[in-house]
């Protein structure tokens, strides 16, 4: 059987014809093998004065074992590995890099255990290093969990059942948070001003976005409240603190902080308004300065406001 492992009964063949003082050359011509496979053999389980046949069977079954398990073929030509890459395709489509989208592909139609790192590299032929930065990349999305392989220091990567859960709520923390940077920058940048009217618009679209996906982190009673919040603050003449807020409404302070939240995070609560605090500086949840609604001026264009103002 020329080109694998050799056989018990080869190896009782190379003892036998050893012992008659055959050369190795003679001795892979009957086998039908290379020389260089018969030298070796002979090499490692004793040498020409040494070798027997079931010293040489014990030993490299034991290497065998030290080696691990056999490792995961790379998947035949077929609907499967064509799936992969154009399934691959498509996600680099939608703006994930073109390495993480075939790691995730790969992934995702394994089996149960997942894959190590040398299974990716084998089935992806890339280097171990684009496989390595690829896998941090995933993690951070919260799309691969790693878990280590029994009786090794090797790691297995995976795609969760619970993956697509915690990369939404990942997405929407990152929406939130651009909604809230984009609303603190059109306070910088002041209101009225180009700048501002861009980044209020960036600040409603990512609230917009944050709330489709993730509605059901506001409660009922928050959004309630926060309607009150806004027809209170409209009808104020001055910027008003929480607990101003909570002793004019007769709500607890905490639902006062609440339904603030709710607006911050949900801006089109309060459109055609933007809710601004006058004063930046945290105190503590209940205390973070006033706050006040400001009309925002892309809902009206210049001629629409001129026209209004004559009006006044």
């Amino acid at each position: 059987m020329p080109g694998g492992r050799l056989t018990h009964d080869e190896r009782r063949s190379i003892a036998a014809w050893l012992a008659e003082g055959s050369g190795y050359a003679e001795i892979a011509r009957r086998l039908g093998r290379p020389t260089s496979t018969v030298s070796r053999e002979v090499a490692r389980n004793g040498g020409p004065g040494g070798y027997t046949a079931d010293r040489a069977q014990r030993a490299t079954g034991a290497r065998a074992r030290r080696r691990g398990p056999a490792p995961v073929p790379e998947p035949a030509a077929g609907p499967v590995r064509e799936f992969v890459e154009g399934f691959a395709a498509l996600l680099a489509g939608t703006g994930l890099p073109r390495m993480a989208a075939r790691v995730f592909a790969c992934l995702l139609t394994a089996d149960a255990t997942g894959l190590t790192a040398a299974e990716l590299v084998r089935r992806l032929r890339v280097s171990p290093a684009s496989v390595s930065k690829t896998i941090g990349y995933l993690e951070t999305m919260e799309l691969v969990t790693r878990e280590p392989v029994p009786g090794g220091r090797r790691e297995r990567y995976l795609i969760g059942d619970d993956a697509w859960t915690r990369a939404w709520r990942t997405d929407t923390r990152v929406h939130d948070e651009v909604a809230t940077a984009a609303r603190r920058g059109a306070e910088i940048m002041g209101h009225g001003t180009p700048a501002a009217a861009r980044l209020t618009q960036m600040s409603r679209f990512f609230g917009q976005v944050s709330a489709a996906m993730n509605g059901s982190r506001i409660s009922e009673r928050a959004t309630a409240d926060a309607l009150t919040l806004v027809a209170a603050l409209a009808h104020a003449t001055r910027p008003l603190t929480v607990p101003e807020l909570a002793a004019a409404l007769g709500l607890p302070v905490d639902r006062v902080a609440d339904a603030i939240e709710a607006v911050e995070r949900r801006p089109l609560i309060a459109d055609p308004f933007a809710l601004r605090r006058t004063e930046s500086r945290t105190v503590s949840r209940t205390e973070t300065g006033a706050y006040a609604l400001t009309p925002l001026p892309e809902r009206l264009s210049a001629a629409q406001q001129a026209a209004l103002d004559a009006l006044a």
